[in-house]
Formats: structure tokens, sequence, C-alpha cells
């Protein structure tokens, strides 16, 4: 028995050592006690995974593939502008279809194209400001309104606004006819004459320019030579804000300046008047839309003191009531 005990532990150690030979050494929780000690198994259940190599684990079914993205969603493939075109595209004649169909057939068929999709006039009228203005000492009626017949390209534009007293004949009153000419997209340059026919009887050439600035701000801006010499000029901005598919804000703001004092008109130079305002309309169609909203003016400067010389207030709120449209 001395010299058997020592054998059997040289046995029982030798497996153990070699299968940690190269692993580092893990806890591993206690054996469960078999189920079947003490049984007297047959000789005939022979055991299945006899003469099998078990110490070789099973092939892994998922070997060589990328399980990282088999937990995230395929990715779409990118449009296909981000290939950018061979070096061929567009290198062959700008009217290569002339050599199959003749130039004849193809110069009506780029026509009929032109006159579909191009440069085709229309006519566009828009009633943008007609409404009532309630403030302190009286109440004001006013309109603005514009539009154009043309093409895309080159159009003629007529615009007027004015305001006066309900019961009473405008206090201001301005026609303007103008052409105008795309000089880059969503901007027009225009020129041409402004008439007013409220107070002194003035004619003006006027310049400027029309479009959509960036985060889609409307602009009109003009400069106005009179035939007195007087330089002045206007700046309007708005953009529309829409809260739902039919109620929209539209915050405003109109800027006047004049390179002179112009006593007759009422004007002083430099920054003369500002106006601030946000209008709310809903749109009963798309080309009708009352309005409501609030509108604060000042008169600076020289201006302010014209004003108080007429016995008006330079700093005048109003609260605004009235309809936009278009056709």
């Amino acid at each position: 028995m001395k010299i058997v005990l020592p054998a059997l532990a040289l046995v029982s150690a030798a497996p153990l050592a070699a299968q940690h030979q190269h692993h580092e050494p893990v806890p591993s929780p206690a054996p469960s006690p078999d189920p079947h000690a003490g049984h007297n198994m047959p000789a005939s259940d022979a055991d299945p995974h006899a003469g099998h190599d078990m110490t070789t684990p099973p092939a892994d079914p998922h070997a060589g593939h990328d399980m990282d993205s088999m937990d995230k969603p395929a990715a779409s493939p990118g449009p296909l502008m981000e290939t950018p075109p061979p070096p061929e595209a567009g290198s062959g004649p700008s009217r290569a279809a002339d050599a199959i169909w003749g130039a004849e057939a193809m110069a009506a068929s780029r026509e009929d194209l032109r006159r579909t999709h191009g440069d085709f006039p229309v006519f566009w009228f828009q009633g943008d400001r007609m409404e009532a203005q309630v403030r302190q000492g009286e109440d004001l009626y006013l309109w603005d309104i514009q539009g154009y017949y043309g093409t895309p390209t080159s159009r003629l534009w007529f615009k007027s606004e004015g305001e006066g007293e309900f019961g009473r004949k405008p206090d201001d009153a301005e026609v303007q006819a103008l052409y105008a000419k795309a000089i880059r997209p969503f901007w027009d340059l225009q020129a041409g004459v402004r008439h007013d026919m409220a107070g002194p009887d003035t004619t003006h050439a006027v310049i400027g320019i029309q479009g959509l600035a960036p985060y889609m701000f409307e602009v009109d801006a003009a400069l106005f030579l009179s035939t007195r010499g007087d330089l002045t000029a206007r700046i309007e901005a708005e953009i529309d804000q829409r809260i739902t598919q039919r109620l929209i804000l539209q915050p405003r703001i109109e800027v006047n300046l004049s390179a002179q004092d112009i006593p007759a008109l009422g004007i002083g130079a430099g920054l003369d008047q500002i106006e601030v305002g946000a209008r709310l309309r809903y749109e009963i169609r798309r080309e009708f839309a009352p309005h409501i909203g609030i509108e604060q003016s000042w008169r600076t400067g020289q201006g302010a003191d014209f004003a108080r010389a007429r016995g008006e207030d330079p700093s005048v709120t109003s609260l605004v009531v009235g309809i936009r449209f278009w056709f």
C-alpha cells in the first residue's frame, strides 16, 4: 500500500499538469456528484463517444464571419451621385441627335421642350398687405401690392403701396413700373420708374434687387433718385414661419434711409424710419389668407423732429388686421 498510493498520486496528477501547462489557472466550480455512482452499469451500454477525440472543440458555425456587422442593420447603398461620372461623359457632340433624326426635326423638338419647361411667360399678382391699422389717435388703411408678367429670366414688375386715414385721401401713395432680369437663381435686378401720387408730385428713377436670401428670407431693396435730386433707399425683408400647414407667422422689417434731409416730405437724413412687425395668417385657401398682427414704427434723427413738428408721434404701435391673396 505504501508503494501504490504514490503511484496513484503521480498518475492522477499527470493529466492535471498537462491540462494546465499552457493555461492560466482558473478556479472552477466543484464537480457535481455522479448520479450513477455506485450503480452497476451493464457492459452493453457502450459509451457513444468512445473513440472520439473529445479534446477538439466542435467547428464554430460562425467562423470567418464578422459578428459585429451581424448585430447592425445592413447599410443602404449610397446615392449614385457619390460615384463621379466617367471622363467620357459629356465629351460627345452637344447635338448628337441631329446626326440620327436630322437638325430640322430636333430643332422643333427642342423648341417644344423650351415652351413646356423653359422660358415661358406667366402672370402673377399678389396683395401682400391689404389691412387696417388701429393705433392711438388715428386708424389707417394700408395697401401693398405687387405682381409681374414675364418669363423666369425677364419680367415686367409693377408695385404699389400707400396709406391714409379712414375717410380721407391717402397721405402716401406710389406706383412703380420695373423691368427685371435674373442675375442668378432666385434673384432679379430691377430698374424702372416710381411715381408718388400723394404729397408733392415726384418721379424717381429706381434700381434695386429682389429675391430669396438664405434661410428663406424674401428681400426687396431699392434706391430712388427723384427729379429734384433726392436720393433715398428702402429695404424690406420678411420670412414665413410655418406653424401648421395653414397657420403661418410672418416677421417683417422695413427700413427707410435718405442721403439728405427732405423737409417737403418730412424725411430726415440717414436712418429715417424703421418698422418691425409680425403677422399671423391662416390660409383658408393657399391663395387667400386673413391675418392679424402687431407693428412698431419709429422715426429717428431729423425725421423724428419733422414728425413732432407736424404733431405726430415719432414712435407708434399699431394692431393690424387684413388679408393676403394672390393669383
